[in-house]
């Protein structure tokens, strides 16, 4: 269970109150960099797993809820900051507790998980540079975010197929 990708995965957990505080203090940009910090052991933790064939049970769980929590945490900051709209953080909630839920509902009754799939990482990284262009404050920075909000819907949706394909499968052997 402890190997270095799931130590990374921690970090990333401990990453969260270190960019809501600077956040909250107001070093909106020096917070970005806590994100970015967050985003590299995401991209390392992933890497590493799967080189070292390291993955794990615990990983697989920690992995994408350290994801989730940091962009929930996120999103609240900018939220609150009054840097995006209730409209647009409400449908980033609605998607993300849809694939939290959704997948704990599964993973409990015993059904096999997709992993995650191309489009849901590019999701991510289009999520990142939302993110940078709202804290820069770039005149179109809202209308990229509905775009990536509208991408993350079309990857959710993606995954979704996938994994009833996926489980039916299963069911049939």
């Amino acid at each position: 269970m402890w190997n270095l990708p799931n130590a990374l995965t921690v970090c990333r957990l401990l990453l969260i109150p270190v960019y809501g505080v600077v956040f909250a203090s107001g070093f909106v940009k020096s917070a970005f960099f806590v994100l970015l910090a967050a985003g590299l052991t995401d991209v390392l933790d992933g890497y590493v797993a799967r080189k070292n064939n390291q993955v794990t049970v615990v990983g697989r769980m920690l992995d994408p809820l350290a994801d989730k929590l940091m962009m929930l945490t996120v999103i609240l900051s900018l939220l609150f900051s009054g840097m995006i709209s209730w409209l647009a953080a409400g449908a980033i909630f609605l998607r993300d507790a849809g694939m939290i839920i959704g997948s704990a509902v599964f993973h409990f009754r015993g059904k096999q998980t997709v992993p995650a799939n191309a489009l849901g990482k590019l999701t991510t990284v289009l999520f990142y540079v939302a993110i940078m262009l709202i804290i820069f404050q770039l005149p179109f920075a809202h209308a990229y975010l509905w775009f990536v909000i509208i991408i993350s819907f079309v990857a959710s949706a993606i995954y979704i197929l996938q994994f009833v394909l996926l489980n039916k499968r299963s069911v049939g052997h």
